[in-house]
């Protein structure tokens, strides 16, 4: 971290580092996401750049890009995750099915343990948490989710909302995250 980063969170905050919902979970973005991630976005490039809070950001690029540059992307977030300045999480569908039988949560529940799964789970999706970068007082949420998983966007992002009010150190009225 740079002399003029401030911690986005406060010093003795623990870092959630799961979530796990109806269908998903989600573990902190980094590097051994790499080729479940670009296969992700790669095939969702259209839905994504429809998903609300998406729209109009240029971002996944149609064009692409390469395992290395994303490997880079993820390496980037994982820094920003320990550095305590923004918050990537992966979204993995639970390989074993966790989150579609009567076995998962109905809602969501929180955890603080490394959040590491079998390594065999599904990247379906990535979410954003980060100080806005016109109003860095707010707090500034985004995520996506694969197109053929389009219909856990609503509830995830709703177990999200619950989850910073809950879990977070956020003011909930600062938080932005566009509805679904």
């Amino acid at each position: 971290m740079t002399d003029d980063q401030q911690t986005f969170v406060p010093a003795g905050f623990t870092v959630p580092r799961t979530l796990v919902g109806d269908g998903f979970r989600l573990e902190p973005l980094g590097p051994e996401h790499n080729d479940r991630d670009l296969a992700a976005w790669t095939g969702s490039i259209a839905h994504i750049r429809a998903t609300p809070g998406f729209v109009g950001r240029g971002w996944p690029p149609v064009e692409g890009m390469s395992a290395e540059a994303n490997l880079a992307d993820l390496a980037r977030h994982a820094r920003e995750f320990e550095e305590r300045v923004a918050f990537a999480y992966s979204v993995l569908e639970p390989a074993d099915g966790d989150g579609d039988d009567a076995s998962a949560s109905a809602s969501a529940s929180v955890g603080d343990g490394d959040g590491a799964g079998n390594g065999l789970d599904d990247v379906i999706g990535c979410l954003y948490v980060h100080p806005a970068r016109q109003a860095p007082d707010r707090i500034q949420v985004s995520s996506w989710v694969r197109a053929d998983r389009a219909h856990l966007d609503a509830p995830l992002r709703d177990a999200v909302l619950t989850w910073l009010h809950a879990a977070w150190p956020f003011d909930g009225t600062r938080i932005d995250y566009a509805p679904r």
